[in-house]
C-alpha cells in the first residue's frame, strides 16, 4: 500500500475538517494520532520528513503566554512544524517594551522574529523605530479573508507594504465576581466600580500606563481619545491606586488573582475572562461606555527569514487554523465573518462583531497616544511609587 507523507496526511485531515467530517476540538488529536506533531520520529514519519525537519528554518515567536500561547502552540505552531519541517520557538514576554529594550541593547533582532503585537499603537512604534519588515502579500493569500476594517489602520501607517497581519481583537473591560458584586451594581457604576471604597483591597488593575490613563479618563467623564483635563485624570488614577491590592502585568496573573478571589473586580482582557468562565469561576464581564477595544497582529521584525515567516502567517490565517486558535484563546478571529463562517463559540465571545466592520468598538488613536507616551508613562511611574 502506498504510504502518505506527513504533509499530505495533514492536508487530508484539514480537508475532512473543512467538510465537517472532523470537528476542531479533535483536530489536534487526530494530528497526533496520525503522527503529525512536533518531535515525532520514526513510524509513519519518512526519512525525507525527518531530514526536512532537521534542515528546517527556526522562527522565534514571542507572545502573551497562558491560554493564548497554549492555543497558538496546539492549533497553529505544532501543525505548521509538522507540515513544513520548520520549527517555531515560542516564548512569553512581559510586554513589548521589554522586547524592544532587549533588541536595542543587542543592536540587532537576532532571536526575535514574530511578535503577537498589541495593535496599531505598537505597530507604529515598531515601524518608527526602524524594525518594520516588508511582507510579500502574494505569499499570504489568506490575508484576503481578513476584515478590511482591521487591516485599514495598519495600511494607514505603512501604505506601501505591511509589516504584520491582524490576527485577533478584544476589549479591556471590567471583570467582577458575582458572589460579591451584582450585575446591577457593576453596570450602574461602570468604570467607577473600580473606585468603590468599600472594595478597598479587593480591587485589581492592569499596571500598564496607557490603560491607567484610559480608565482615569473614563472615571473623570472624558473621551480617552480627546482628554482635556489631565489633572482630573491623574486625580482618578491616584484615587484608584489607594484602593488597589495589586496591579497585574500578565493575563496569567490576572486570571490567578480572580480565580483565587484575591480580588473581586479589575480591568480585564475579554478573552481571559471567557477562559475563567469556561473553567466555572463566577466571573462576569462588561464593557463600560468608551471601554477600550484593541486589535492584535502578528508582527514580523526586520531581518527575519521572510519566506518562512510569510508561510507561517498564511498558515495561521487559514480559516480552520484561525478559528481553532480563536476558540482556544477566547478572542475573536480577524477573519471577516461575511467571508468565513464563524462557530457559535466565537459568536458568543465578548467583543465579537458579527458585521465585520468593528464600528461599535473604541480603539486607541495612535496619532494622539504615541506622542504622549513618554510623558504619561513618567507620570504613572511616579504615581505608582506614591507620588
Amino acid at each position: 500500500m502506498k504510504k502518505i507523507d506527513s504533509t499530505r496526511r495533514y492536508e487530508i485531515l484539514r480537508e475532512r475538517m473543512g467538510n465537517g467530517d472532523v470537528d476542531r476540538r479533535t483536530f489536534a488529536g487526530l494530528l497526533g494520532a496520525a503522527g503529525i506533531t512536533a518531535g515525532v520520529s520514526g513510524g509513519i514519519m519518512t526519512a525525507l520528513a525527518r531530514e526536512a525537519r532537521a534542515a528546517g528554518t527556526t522562527l522565534y515567536f514571542e507572545g502573551w503566554g497562558g491560554v493564548v500561547s497554549d492555543a497558538l502552540r496546539k492549533y497553529a505552531f505544532d501543525p505548521y512544524e509538522a507540515a513544513t519541517g520548520n520549527k517555531v520557538v515560542d516564548s512569553t514576554f512581559g510586554g513589548e517594551t521589554e522586547v524592544m529594550t532587549k533588541i536595542k541593547a543587542a543592536g540587532n533582532t537576532e532571536g526575535h522574529n514574530i511578535l503577537h503585537s498589541s495593535g496599531v499603537n505598537w505597530y507604529a512604534r515598531w515601524v518608527d523605530a526602524g524594525y518594520g519588515s516588508e511582507l510579500n502579500e502574494a505569499n499570504i493569500p489568506n490575508l484576503a479573508n481578513v476584515m478590511e476594517a482591521i487591516i485599514k489602520p495598519f495600511r494607514a501607517i505603512t501604505p506601501d507594504s505591511l509589516s504584520a497581519v491582524p490576527y485577533d481583537y478584544g476589549t479591556t473591560g471590567i471583570a467582577y465576581n458575582t458572589k460579591y458584586i451584582s450585575k446591577e451594581e457593576a453596570e450602574s457604576l461602570g468604570a467607577n466600580l473600580l473606585l468603590k471604597k468599600e472594595l478597598k483591597g479587593k480591587i485589581g488593575g492592569w499596571g500598564d500606563a496607557a490603560n491607567r490613563v484610559w480608565y482615569g479618563a473614563l472615571q473623570s467623564d472624558q473621551d480617552p481619545n480627546n482628554i482635556q483635563d489631565w489633572d482630573a485624570v491623574w486625580a482618578k488614577v491616584r484615587e484608584g491606586r489607594d484602593l488597589v491590592l495589586k496591579y497585574w502585568s500578565s493575563g496569567a496573573e490576572l486570571m490567578d488573582l480572580l480565580a483565587k478571589e484575591e480580588i473581586y473586580t479589575t480591568e480585564a482582557w475579554s478573552g481571559r475572562v471567557a477562559a475563567l468562565q469556561e473553567q466555572g469561576h463566577p466571573i462576569a464581564y462588561f464593557d463600560p461606555k468608551n471601554g477600550l477595544a484593541w486589535m492584535e497582529s502578528m508582527f514580523v521584525l526586520k531581518g527575519s527569514p521572510m519566506a518562512e515567516a510569510e508561510e507561517l502567517l498564511n498558515f495561521m490565517l487559514d480559516p480552520a487554523t484561525s478559528i481553532a486558535v480563536a476558540e482556544g484563546q477566547k478572542y475573536p478571529s480577524s477573519l471577516d465573518p461575511n467571508k468565513v463562517a464563524m462557530t457559535d463559540m466565537i459568536k458568543a465571545l465578548p467583543a465579537y462583531d458579527p458585521t465585520g466592520k468593528l464600528e461599535n468598538l473604541v480603539f486607541r488613536n495612535p496619532a494622539i497616544w504615541n506622542p504622549l507616551e513618554k510623558e504619561y508613562t513618567k507620570e504613572w511611574n511616579r504615581i505608582a511609587k506614591g507620588g
